[in-house]
């Protein structure tokens, strides 16, 4: 496989659909997606691997149980697996999770 450059903001421009992620690029055992999420997703967790959220534009607050953790362009948050957890944001985000 040679490598290359992806250009995250085209990629962003093609997803139509919020809270569906789209695989960017692979490296190992991770998958790195680019996501644009509106509103709130449901409570959910990660049985076998942790989840990273990198913050490329907006805002994004991650609700867990006992609190949450609230993020802003280039800032991350990695929720380890099996902690429960429920993305929201108020106005789009985009993003990118790398699980």
């Amino acid at each position: 496989m040679s490598a290359t450059a992806i250009n995250l903001a085209r990629k962003l421009s093609l997803i139509q659909e919020p809270w569906q992620p789209k695989v960017i690029a692979e490296m190992n055992d991770y998958k790195f997606k680019l996501v644009k999420r509106h509103g709130a997703f449901v409570w959910h967790a990660h049985a076998d691997s942790d989840e990273t959220f990198i913050v490329l534009e907006g805002r994004l607050r991650i609700e867990l149980r006992d609190g949450h953790i609230d993020l802003g362009p280039g800032e991350m948050a990695v929720i380890p697996k099996g902690v429960e957890h429920k993305p929201c944001a108020e106005h789009e985000v985009h993003a990118m999770l790398i699980e």
